[in-house]
């Protein structure tokens, strides 16, 4: 038991959950390249119906000075405060099909009592696969498909999907954990890692989030609807390539990115490296490109939306 008290509430008014639906989980926390999870929360969130099942506690989880929850000021008195929400869900895909949902903030607090609440209510309620996903930034162009790095227990999906099989160590996030636990109880799991571009890491990228729903789908079989991103994303590609089209610096660091990315996936001897170790420009010299670009631009040209700037 944490130490403020219960670790969640299950809603009076759920629905009684059927035993042997699959489970989505999207947190966002430590990375979310290209706003992949977060965007990917909306879509599990607004986009198909669900229905709350249990709700964990921000008391227990949440450290509320590191990530305040907005409230509004209207004039002269307060309203419509927001706290952030931890839950799982019962819903429904664009065809009927029922799964469940874990999505919201990765918990500041308490993961060994997170994950062990939430291994039980997995177990309790007969759960038959896991998929959750995340995303990183990497050194690849956004000129050829996102790519993914597949881990759990699910070789089929592994061998089929994963494109980059590091050895290596990085911070953990709640996610991998629960991802053990669950690979421990011998649950059908499956993590989808997005490789996003690194120089559009901090924008809100329609395609990484397109790329977390379609791992999803391979993951869960359920289908969730992505006609939205997928126009947002013809809009968001039209920007970045105009950026990169009147700068010649920017097209050549494109080129080479585009370069190695294609002697990777082509089998060379690039491809026993991992993509991360090629000598690639940086994040910080593509923006500092992309920024002296923007600055020689008229006043008024709002290009803030990419992220680029």
């Amino acid at each position: 038991m944490p130490p403020f008290g219960p670790l969640y509430a299950t809603s009076p008014d759920a629905p009684e959950v059927p035993r042997g639906l699959p489970l989505v989980i999207a947190m966002t926390g430590f990375t979310d390249a290209g706003s992949a999870v977060a965007q990917s929360i909306d879509v599990l969130r607004d986009g198909v119906d669900n229905v709350p099942v249990a709700t964990f506690s921000n008391d227990a989880l949440l450290d509320y000075r590191a990530r305040r929850p907005v409230i509004s000021f209207d004039q002269d008195h307060l309203t419509d405060y927001v706290p952030p929400r931890l839950e799982l869900a019962l819903a429904h895909d664009v065809i009927g099909q029922p799964f469940l949902t874990l999505t919201g903030y990765e918990p500041d607090f308490a993961w060994d009592a997170f994950t062990h609440g939430v291994v039980e209510l997995v177990t309790s309620l007969g759960v038959e696969s896991v998929t959750w996903v995340h995303a990183i930034a990497m050194p690849v162009p956004h000129t050829r498909p996102i790519g993914t790095t597949v881990s759990g227990n699910r070789a089929d999906l592994i061998s089929a999907h994963s494109v980059w099989q590091p050895h290596t160590q990085v911070p953990a996030t709640v996610g991998h954990l629960l991802e053990m636990r669950f690979v421990e109880q011998g649950i059908n799991t499956s993590s989808f890692v997005m490789l996003v571009p690194h120089y559009l890491a901090d924008a809100e990228f329609p395609a990484a989030a397109i790329a977390a729903l379609e791992s999803i789908t391979l993951g869960s079989g359920i289908a969730l609807p992505t006609e939205d991103l997928r126009e947002e994303n013809l809009g968001f590609l039209a920007k970045v390539d105009e950026q990169i089209a009147a700068n010649d610096e920017l097209a050549t660091m494109l080129e080479n990115l585009e370069s190695r990315y294609d002697q990777y996936m082509a089998g060379s001897p690039l491809r026993s490296s991992s993509l991360g170790e090629f000598d690639l420009p940086s994040a910080d010299e593509l923006a500092a490109e992309l920024e002296r670009y923007l600055a020689s631009r008229p006043a008024g040209d709002d290009d803030k939306h990419t992220g680029l700037s």
